[in-house]
């Protein structure tokens, strides 16, 4: 049997990001969605994860979720059998990235998340396709849901995370880099960047897909996870 498979939602989503993959993938392994609404750094968060994860999973991030899944690595590598990134960066923010952060933390403590959401968290990260207004829609509904308590967190939590180029470079078990062939946060040369840091790792790119693949492609993406968990294990 294939090793547990653990999934980190991105930043305001939560396991409706993966609908379709659970109940695609759910068939085949034990599949745990972890929320990531605690901590105000990536450190915090993800070393109150790993206690209550399986002994020994495959694990796959999207966005925020990726870095959080870089972090689980850095500090419990025994633990990762097989990691995925999806549509996320090794690298931290920029001094212009953080400024922008801060405006709209202001924003959504001052009780505009909904403004704050549709003018950067809508329609324009999504590839044009026939739901993309239904996608971003739920995208809305998951980050609503959280609250601006979460937003906050985890804004500051994605402004103070660290540099993980040495993570990856170390990185040794089976990787995927996926993402959609039209994100605007982090395009297809980033991810090439981030797949050339990785001994080994496969860069798949889907076409029709912005920063949603899961749900944009959402066969496509179950299909390649599902290569992904096939893939033999690399030797430590």
């Amino acid at each position: 049997m294939a090793d547990p498979l653990v999934l980190l939602p991105g930043l305001m989503c939560d396991a409706r990001a993966f609908g379709p993959q659970l109940a695609e993938l759910g068939q085949v392994v034990p599949v745990t969605i972890a929320p990531l609404g605690q901590g105000e750094r990536m450190e915090e968060i993800a070393s109150g994860l790993i206690p209550q994860l399986p002994r020994r999973f495959a694990l796959a991030g999207h966005g925020m979720g990726g870095a959080v899944a870089m972090e689980i690595l850095r500090r419990a590598p025994e633990r990762v059998a097989r990691l995925a990134l999806i549509a996320t960066s090794p690298l931290p923010d920029t001094p212009s990235q953080a400024t922008d952060r801060d405006t709209r933390i202001v924003g959504a403590r001052a009780g505009r998340l909904a403004q704050v959401l549709a003018e950067h968290h809508g329609q324009s990260r999504l590839a044009h396709g026939p739901f993309r207004a239904e996608i971003a829609a739920l995208m809305e509904e998951m980050a609503l849901s959280l609250g601006p308590d979460t937003y906050v967190r985890q804004n500051r939590a994605m402004q103070r995370r660290r540099d993980q180029q040495a993570t990856m470079r170390r990185c040794a078990v089976p990787t995927l880099v996926l993402c959609g062939a039209e994100d605007p946060l982090y395009p297809v040369k980033r991810q090439e960047f981030l797949a050339e840091l990785i001994p080994g790792a496969t860069l798949k790119v889907l076409a029709g897909a912005g920063h949603m693949p899961m749900l944009e492609q959402a066969d496509a993406t179950s299909d390649a996870l599902r290569d992904w968990l096939g893939l033999p294990y690399v030797l430590r």
